[in-house]
């Protein structure tokens, strides 16, 4: 396992996102050498976790718990076979394209060590936008981005330092349950009857995330429990 490139992005003036200024960082390119990961601060606050990246919404974007995105080659490959058209490192906006990992299939809390120093931790799965599907110029992308639910895992940084590209990427820590960045996806977006079943994560999992998961389970009690436990539906 390891990591193809670290891609960054820069501020680019788009007609199809809703940031105020009609700004973008998505389009990110690969770069050479080393660059620095560290934690950015919270969200509403702290941008990308990568020195020289640009994250311009904040609203949605960045901060501790989605402080990098990565994205595994396969998922570009696979990608590329359905829509019949190239697709370069960093085309999905992600900071880390990776090669030999599940990305999607990741569990929350898992630990990656990326290099000799960097440790970063699952929080979540990557929810599309209409600014990711003008970026790639596919019609119904955020539906079929939802559908094949290859999402993708957003990180904090456990542990900070430099990484690039060719550097190695080792699974130090699987937590003991079996809740994935695309599980968490598909509860939070289509099947929200899963919910519940996000609690075994703990802490872990990004805070809006688990915030869903509790409301979800005041909500609706003993049926939910049920959810959790995963006797009923999911």
């Amino acid at each position: 396992m390891r990591l193809l490139s670290v891609n960054l992005g820069r501020p680019k003036a788009v007609p199809y996102t809703d940031q105020p200024q009609g700004l973008t960082g998505i389009d990110k390119r690969p770069v050479e050498g080393p660059v620095r990961i560290a934690a950015p601060g919270p969200k509403g606050v702290g941008a990308s976790g990568l020195a020289g990246d640009t994250v311009c919404d904040l609203r949605h974007h960045g901060g501790d718990d989605q402080a990098v995105y990565a994205v595994a080659r396969e998922d570009l490959d696979d990608w590329e076979r359905e829509l019949g058209r190239s697709l370069a490192d960093g085309s999905f906006g992600e900071n880390l394209t990776t090669a030999g990992l599940d990305v999607s299939g990741a569990l929350i809390g898992e630990r990656w060590r990326v290099g000799p120093d960097v440790v970063l931790e699952v929080t979540s799965g990557r929810i599309p936008c209409l600014t990711f599907q003008g970026h790639l110029g596919e019609k119904r992308w955020v539906r079929r981005f939802t559908e094949k639910a290859a999402t993708g895992a957003y990180l904090r940084v456990v542990v900070p330092g430099e990484v690039r590209a060719g550097d190695p990427v080792t699974v130090v820590h699987r937590p003991d349950h079996e809740v994935t960045a695309r599980m968490e996806f598909r509860a939070v977006t289509t099947h929200r009857e899963l919910l519940p079943r996000l609690l075994a994560a703990g802490d872990a999992l990004h805070p809006e995330a688990l915030a869903k998961a509790r409301a979800y389970l005041e909500k609706y009690g003993a049926a939910a429990d049920e959810e959790r436990s995963g006797t009923a539906a999911g």
